[in-house]
């Protein structure tokens, strides 16, 4: 046992070191402005307007570093304050509120790091709980080096966190079935009702444990009765069922402050939440039913109410792209196969070795399903689930997957027939290899089977590979690959929460795909670098995603025939007055903000068939584009542009490359 308990120290350290290491080179990724900001209104200004659809624990956790770093809060006499504009309200607390907002995301990312060390420890304990120090070794093992753990363990987002408490209540429920004890219960509901404010896919814990009830009825017999009956075991499971509920109620309120209204009553008042409310209530089905009458009671907070609603209603539709195609339903394939890309040889050769095991020694699975019940069940559910989910957005959606494969890794190995020391040393390896080829950059691993990560834009973009995190990279290889009296102009497409001039980078903004609404600016395209976001690179944010059909093209010539009277407009101050008088400042923005974009959209049409000249973390693509290139991509004839799209894809072309 001590033996082994050095084992697993070892490999929290190594997980820690190797996530912290990484994630310190990175920039802040899209959701950790939204956490940072909420958090820290929660904490420090008793507001719960800010983000409250995605945990509230977790992302009080994170902010405390900010308060306890006396971090300044975001302007509150705003409108985006007002209406609870995440987004804006983020940026203003990172970038305007006079305090670097570096040291705040840093402590935020230690915090989280917790959970995937919390993670690491739980499965090598339950695994070695099942079959020895071998299979707690290699569980151990698989966790700490797994590319998608150290993705998003040092991140400061939900997703390890609710991946730790959904395994963790499941077991935790399935241990007080059979044990009965009041230390045992407890530990259930409390396990139970962190996971309720950690995520909303909390919820999926009710069909999970519905199913380890009819799996403790079936295979389990109740001291002192003659049946597993209903009957039998009816005033436990009704009294450990209401403890649960009323831990998870009471741990709610708690993290609400006991408050059910939304807004600080001291602060700017927001009525955004019971006007959306309204309108997301009837479009939320039954469900909508049942939450109308819980806010209307005030049986839950109302910040929580409106985060689950939103929630629910964001995983109905959402722009998704797979492979070349979009989607705003999703796909039924699109999680099956993100974790046939994403995940390592290792974890691939477990899932493979589980299925041909249960496959050829089924008769004997019996006393299995009992020891693995809880992670069958969670793995039943929450993969239903998954597969019929619409909000295609992102792998990390699978984590609370991996701990039920790392146990059940550790379980082969042991009791491999051959050589089972042999069989972990292989694993351990094959997951070490995978590690050490794509460190530091852990959110662009994709196997081998899927061509590694140097194509990856092409299979998935956003959270999967782009969630905005290279800006700092971008910033180091800039200045050792375009500095001195050769440099030329840069050109950026950003996908993310991150602010280019926090870094230094003296770019000019082509499309981001969140401009946080900056004031539009024209800008000249001309040659030098290109710098495109593999997400604004295959345009699944924008609304001109897709082919490109005549009737954009038409619309796009039709605009940049405006081209003078927009350099007019934007750079001479008393001509835009006479323009004004015809069409109002907002029109002129509006048509310049949709030249621009179509503009962009037509590059990127060529971009993606022509192979980048770099990329920054595989996650920022880089082209070197001439005059000529810029001009026939866009501000050309239809003509010109089919012409260099036929001339990127000839087998010349591909030949020189």
């Amino acid at each position: 046992m001590i033996r082994f308990r050095f084992i697993l120290l070892a490999a929290v350290a190594v997980h820690l070191a190797l996530g912290l290491g990484a994630v310190m080179q990175k920039s802040i990724t899209t959701d950790e402005l939204f956490h940072l900001a909420g958090g820290y209104s929660f904490n420090a200004l008793g507001d719960f307007r800010i983000h409250p659809d995605n945990g509230v624990l977790p992302q009080r956790l994170h902010a405390l570093p900010a308060v306890l770093l006396g971090a300044n809060p975001p302007p509150l006499d705003t409108e985006a304050w007002r209406t609870a504009d995440a987004t804006l309200v983020g940026y203003d607390f990172l970038y305007r509120s006079g305090h670097d907002h570096w040291p705040l995301l840093v402590g935020a990312r230690i915090v989280n790091a917790l959970f995937g060390a919390a993670l690491v420890v739980l499965v090598g304990l339950w695994a070695r709980r099942l079959a020895g120090a071998v299979a707690g070794t290699v569980a151990a093992a698989l966790a700490a080096l797994s590319p998608t753990l150290l993705a998003h363990v040092p991140l400061a987002t939900t997703d390890v966190a609710a991946a730790f408490f959904l395994t963790a209540a499941a077991g935790a429920f399935w241990h007080w079935l059979g044990a009965r004890t009041g230390p045992a219960l407890a530990l259930s509901a409390v396990a139970f009702a962190f996971a309720c404010v950690t995520k909303f896919s909390a919820v999926l814990l009710f069909p999970v444990f519905a199913l380890l009830i009819v799996f403790d009825l079936i295979f389990r017999r109740v001291p002192g009765f003659r049946s597993s009956t209903l009957n039998a075991r009816l005033p436990t499971l009704a009294v450990g069922l209401a403890a649960h509920a009323a831990a998870a109620w009471l741990c709610i309120w708690a993290c609400f402050n006991f408050r059910h209204a939304a807004a600080a009553p001291d602060l700017p008042s927001a009525d955004t939440f019971s006007a959306a409310g309204r309108w997301m209530f009837d479009q939320a089905g039954w469900q909508g039913h049942v939450l109308r009458a819980v806010d209307a009671w005030r049986l839950l907070p109302e910040a929580f109410v409106w985060g689950y609603t939103h929630t629910y209603l964001g995983s109905l539709q959402r722009g998704a792209y797979l492979a070349g195609e979009f989607s705003d339903t999703g796909w039924r394939m699109f999680f099956p196969l993100a974790f046939a890309w994403k995940s390592t040889l290792a974890e691939l050769a477990a899932a493979a070795g589980a299925l041909v095991f249960a496959a050829a020694r089924w008769r004997a699975l019996r006393p299995w399903l009992l020891r693995l019940a809880p992670l069958l069940a969670l793995a039943l559910v929450y993969g239903g689930v998954a597969l019929t989910s619409k909000l295609n957005i992102g792998h990390r959606h699978l984590l609370p997957l991996y701990p039920a494969l790392f146990i059940v890794a550790g379980l082969l190995a042991a009791r491999c027939p051959w050589r089972p020391l042999a069989a972990a040393t292989a694993l351990i390896a094959l997951q070490a290899f995978a590690v050490a080829g794509i460190y530091p950059h852990h959110l662009a691993y994709f196997n081998a089977l899927a061509g590694g990560p140097e194509r990856a834009w092409r299979l998935l973009v956003d959270s999967s590979l782009d969630w905005g995190q290279d800006l700092a990279g971008l910033r180091t290889w800039l200045a050792e690959n375009n500095s001195g009296p050769a440099a030329v102009p840069v050109f950026l497409s950003y996908f993310g929460s991150g602010e280019p001039d926090y870094y230094g980078l003296a770019v000019r903004r082509l499309p981001f795909v969140n401009g946080f609404r900056r004031p539009v600016a024209p800008t000249a395209l001309g040659p030098g670098l290109y710098c495109v976001s593999a997400t604004a690179l295959v345009q699944v944010y924008s609304p001109a995603r897709g082919p490109w059909t005549p009737a954009l093209e038409a619309e796009f010539q039709s605009l940049r025939a405006q081209e003078p009277a927009f350099a007019e407009y934007f750079q001479n101050p008393a001509r835009r007055a006479e323009l004004e008088r015809e069409v109002s400042a907002a029109q002129w923005q509006r048509a310049w903000a949709r030249y621009d974009l179509l503009r962009f959209t037509r590059l990127c049409h060529y971009l993606r068939v022509r192979p980048p000249d770099a990329s920054v973390g595989h996650s920022i693509l880089v082209y070197r584009l001439g005059a000529g290139e810029v001009r026939a991509a866009t501000g050309d004839s239809l003509a010109a542009w089919n012409a260099l799209l036929a001339r990127a894809l000839s087998p010349d072309a591909s030949a020189a490359r």
